[in-house]
């Protein structure tokens, strides 16, 4: 007699899918906790009934994109970053550090489009209570007739606010306060976050109205809450910056209605926000016109976006046996490699002496094109020799002394024209291939000590090809 075998119920993962014989807390593929779930007897292999489809499939040429045109929002560097605006029925969910002002950006946003746009905007928080969100709008100029306000933490009263609005643009403060009474646990949950987001989501998406959800991050900077999260929604944005910083910038991680490679700047006062075109006055100081030593301007890409970088170095005697090695707003291990590179390549002794490289304003300058400007930097500051005025230093800097290409070095060039840098010591391969730029003239170098040479005054001309590189450069 065939003998019948009792089926165990089967768990899974709702992030990636994991299955499991018995119930665990964490999964054990994405390392999730509290994803498990029973996944209950399997449906078997019956196909589902064909239904009759609401609307019948179109040719492709006969769909109407109007709906899907970006609107402006006001806020120029917001636009940017969406790739044009913000389109109807899109859901964006913004990220960011606690005290990052993403409240403060999206409480502007809903005002600048409560006062220009064609309807009214529901702002819904909760976080705060309306009488906060009142002071914060008087204090950063953010009153409109049109911006409603509402402190909810219940989906169901959202939604029904959303119905009686009738809203040109919904800001949510924040998804993970919201819960729903259909869905056990507490709010910011996995299970609750899931429901809240797929509501709104559907809302937004039925009633062509776009959707800004705000979310909350954990100790790594990553967003909190399930992973799905960030697959339902259309644009995830990332907004941070150093607190002891004015400067704020905004990322497109993804978005699918635009590029993800753009940036946003924005500068964070007492009085609100605001957004910078041009935020070169945050990280230059005068060295475009005034020769101090120990410091060097570059250019780094923040997506596609050119960005001003000034490089400060400062050398000093050591009284420890082993002389400190600090760096603020760069990559600590790039840093050291090039300072390895200064004294095994150069000559320059920093044996006994500590190092400081720095950034000006905050910035964040993490990319190989600027290794360059960090040598120069270094080597001025050990000489106590200024650069020449006007000079902006683009390469990175291989582990031989070379000066290695980078990309979109002509992007580069074109933004410190307008800065106005007049020399740029540029990597000599692929230099011919660069076109000219009014106002800026250019140096190939190829390696580390012929830039030395072209960027520290009353230096001699560079050794010709094939002579010894090793030599010390500063004196």
């Amino acid at each position: 007699m065939a003998s019948t075998k009792t089926q165990r119920p089967a768990y899974r993962c709702t992030e990636c899918g994991w299955s499991t014989a018995k119930w665990v807390g964490r999964c054990g593929e994405c390392q999730a906790w509290g994803t498990v779930s029973e996944a209950g007897a399997p449906a078997g292999s019956r196909a589902p009934s064909p239904a009759r489809p609401a609307l019948a499939a179109q040719p492709i040429n006969d769909v109407d994109v109007d709906t899907a045109r970006a609107r402006p929002t006001g806020v120029g560097e917001l636009d940017r970053v969406l790739g044009g605006g913000i389109v109807p029925g899109a859901v964006v969910l913004l990220a960011g550090e606690p005290g990052a002002g993403k409240s403060t950006l999206l409480l502007d946003v809903a005002a600048r489009a409560a006062e220009h746009g064609t309807g009214s905007v529901l702002y819904v928080t909760g976080e705060e209570s309306a009488s906060q969100v009142r002071l914060r709008a008087e204090r950063i100029g953010a009153m409109a007739e049109r911006l409603l306000l509402t402190a909810e933490n219940d989906l169901a009263t959202v939604l029904g606010h959303i119905e009686s609005a009738d809203p040109s643009l919904v800001v949510v403060d924040s998804v993970q306060t919201i819960s729903s009474g259909e869905v056990d646990g507490a709010a910011g949950g996995v299970s609750q976050v899931r429901e809240v987001a797929a509501a709104l989501i559907g809302a937004a998406k039925r009633r062509h109205v776009p959707v800004i959800l705000v979310g909350h991050v954990t100790k790594d900077g990553s967003l909190a809450g399930p992973r799905v999260l960030e697959h339902l929604v259309d644009v995830v944005c990332q907004f941070d910056g150093d607190r002891h910083s004015r400067l704020r910038l905004l990322r497109a991680t993804k978005n699918r209605y635009g590029p993800t490679d753009e940036v946003g700047c924005f500068e964070l006062t007492d009085t609100g926000i605001s957004g910078l075109a041009d935020p070169s006055g945050l990280f230059l100081s005068e060295s475009r016109t005034t020769a101090v030593p120990g410091t060097c301007a570059s250019v780094s890409l923040e997506g596609r976006r050119p960005m001003p970088t000034e490089i400060q170095a400062l050398v000093a005697a050591s009284s420890l046996s082993n002389p400190r090695r600090t760096t603020s707003g760069l990559d600590g291990s790039r840093t050291a490699m090039t300072l390895a590179v200064l004294q095994a390549r150069v000559g320059l002794d920093l044996s006994g002496r500590d190092v400081y490289v720095s950034t000006v304003g905050g910035a964040r300058a993490v990319e190989p094109a600027v290794d360059l400007a960090v040598a120069l930097a270094v080597a001025s500051a050990s000489a106590n020799r200024a650069i020449r005025a006007g000079t902006v230093a683009i390469g990175e800097v291989g582990l031989t002394g070379d000066v290695r290409a980078t990309v979109g070095v002509q992007r580069r060039l074109s933004e410190a024209a307008r800065l106005g840098f007049t020399t740029a010591l540029v990597p000599r391969h692929g230099a011919d291939q660069l076109k000219s730029v009014a106002g800026l003239s250019t140096l190939p170098v190829a390696n580390v000590h012929e830039a030395l040479l072209a960027a520290l005054p009353g230096s001699t001309p560079p050794a010709p090809q094939g002579t010894e590189r090793h030599v010390r450069a500063v004196r």
